[in-house]
């Protein structure tokens, strides 16, 4: 669970929030989000509370996939002002990593 917290606090930290500002946002109480990112184990509708307040997005990804999937957010530069249709299908580590 360390991770998650050290993800959630990296990512408030990227986008210039502290821990008050964030609990505003996404409207909890600062105790409450400050003992959830410390140590705390949220509930799955928290969690996604807290993913949408930091713009980002919970994902769950097949264990046979993780590693894969690693290696590729390690490795490859995100496109993201760059349209799907734009990105060659050869070239794009994604296609049919995962289905919809």
């Amino acid at each position: 669970m360390n991770r998650l917290h050290d993800q959630i606090k990296k990512r408030r930290k990227e986008l210039g929030f502290n821990q008050e500002e964030l609990a505003n946002l996404i409207g909890m109480a600062r105790q409450q989000y400050q003992r959830l990112e410390s140590k705390g184990n949220p509930r799955l509708d928290t969690l996604a509370l807290i993913a949408k307040g930091l713009k980002m997005e919970l994902m769950l990804i097949p264990k046979d996939k993780v590693r894969t999937i690693k290696n590729i957010l390690d490795n490859v530069p995100a496109h993201p002002t760059l349209p799907q249709e734009h990105v060659r299908q050869e070239s794009n580590p994604w296609k049919d990593l995962l289905e919809d």
